[in-house]
């Protein structure tokens, strides 16, 4: 097997095997592919022309200001919605093609807020994710399968597999939402803000256990992030969007700039690099004032 870069669950950064059929200088193959994607609704321009590919096995943080089209993205990957131009390839098939079972079976979408869920249990919930394989009949079998039991074991959340979910504190819900999107035993793993309302303790816990699960099932990981320094710890690709366009692609180490800053996310800063794992770290300043964003969109076209 070749040697490729990786990231651990601490966010230290290091050499592992590649997996097999891997091309170590070529890349992994892609798993999802954008062409001149866009979408946007009346009187509003969403994405406009996104080209993009990402591999099998990448761990990619999306990041930008709200509204940039980061989480309409993964919903048309996921082929959720119908792209208004282009198209995005999920393993080579058009996603906006797919029967919703068989796209849920190719990937996962963790969605950035959920409607409560009254009355039901952890175990309930969880395998709500086996819906696109065992379909509204096999929902009706009582017992886990191997796949929910595995997915409750690997976000430790066993243990609470009989208590109420709406009984739980955010960080828990949040990890059993992550197991429900595991039930689904898809090999893309999209995450939408997952540490959202989260506290720093949380977030980093639900962090390093993405990171985990990634090399243990040899999953494919997008994760919206409005946090820039997570993204540079816990990714090996940042893909930044700006008005629905990318404005920059690639390792945390070559796309964390003050630049950026400025560029993408509006704000003054400077940019080091951690003492420890050296991974780059930001420390935003101040806002800058719309007047200057203009200035700085000549340099992003």
């Amino acid at each position: 097997m070749a040697r490729t870069r990786a990231v651990t669950a601490d966010g230290k950064s290091g050499m592992t095997e590649a997996p097999d059929g891997m091309d170590p200088v070529a890349g992994p193959p892609d798993v999802v592919r954008a062409e001149g994607l866009g979408f946007g609704y009346p009187g509003r321009e969403v994405l406009r022309g996104i080209d993009l590919s990402i591999g099998a096995g990448e761990l990619v943080a999306l990041i930008g200001l709200n509204g940039c089209g980061k989480s309409t993205f993964l919903k048309l990957a996921a082929g959720l919605l119908t792209p208004s131009a282009g198209r995005v390839l999920l393993e080579g098939d058009d996603a906006a093609r797919l029967p919703r079972r068989a796209a849920a079976r190719r990937v996962a979408l963790l969605h950035q807020s959920a409607p409560a869920v009254p009355a039901l249990t952890v175990r309930q919930l969880v395998r709500q994710g086996r819906y696109a394989t065992r379909g509204p009949l096999g929902m009706l079998r009582d017992g886990d399968d191997e796949v929910t039991a595995r997915a409750l074991a690997d976000v430790g959340v066993t243990g609470w597999a009989d208590r109420p979910v709406d009984a739980l504190s955010g960080g828990e819900r949040q990890r059993v939402r992550l197991a429900m999107a595991l039930a689904q035993d898809a090999p893309v793993l999209f995450l939408d803000e997952p540490t959202t309302y989260l506290d720093l303790r949380h977030q980093l816990e639900v962090l390093q256990t993405v990171v985990r699960l990634r090399a243990e099932r040899r999953l494919t990981v997008v994760m919206v992030l409005h946090d820039l320094n997570h993204a540079a710890r816990f990714a090996d690709r940042i893909v930044a969007l700006r008005e629905g366009r990318v404005a920059a692609d690639g390792p945390p180490g070559e796309v964390v700039t003050e630049r950026l800053l400025a560029e993408v996310l509006g704000v003054r800063g400077r940019v080091g690099a951690d003492a420890v794992g050296g991974w780059p770290v930001c420390y935003p300043d101040h806002p800058l004032d719309p007047l200057q964003l203009l200035r700085n969109e000549n340099h992003i076209h």
